[in-house]
């Protein structure tokens, strides 16, 4: 069965960046799984697996247009330090929650920490790079009834469930 519109489809994947150096991997973990077509992962990277079957194995790049876009300087800014609410933990690579001018709760990404304050960066944390996925296809196949209608897979659902509640 070959990868087309709403098949379920699990693929394990090692991720790299334009250096070669890992990224993220399903290697030894559960498989990645998602339901074709609905635009559940990047756009590249599922236009590469349309047409493939179970057992097929390849590597594609990825650019970033293709995958989280590219790199938006203004999507960065500095703030003081004491306009972010106390008991946040404020770590590069740690995530904080300001609320805006307009009452909007934000989530932000901190990605320096210097003397004139804190960067914080609403990026993707992958925008602007280029990509390469090193993919083995798993399984194809037909999607169930309940997964057409919630657009994603059973076991994905089943990962929720289980999931605390924040």
């Amino acid at each position: 069965m070959q990868i087309t519109q709403d098949r379920v489809v699990r693929f394990d994947y090692t991720l790299t960046d334009e250096a070669g150096k890992k990224i993220d991997s399903s290697i030894g973990k559960k498989p990645m799984a998602y339901m074709h077509g609905r635009r559940a992962i990047i756009s590249g990277l599922e236009a590469a697996l349309e047409g493939k079957a179970a057992g097929e194995s390849f590597q594609v790049t990825v650019s970033p247009e293709e995958a989280y876009g590219p790199y938006r300087p203004e999507l960065s800014q500095i703030i003081d330090r004491k306009t972010i609410g106390k008991g946040q933990p404020v770590f590069v690579g740690g995530v904080v929650s300001r609320t805006e001018k307009t009452g909007r709760k934000m989530q932000y990404r901190v990605s320096k920490i210097t003397d004139e304050g804190i960067v914080l960066d609403q990026n993707h944390p992958l925008a602007g790079k280029t990509l390469t996925f090193d993919v083995s296809i798993v399984e194809v196949r037909a999607a169930e009834i309940e997964e057409l209608a919630d657009g994603r897979p059973v076991e994905l659902k089943a990962v929720e469930a289980s999931a605390p509640v924040a």
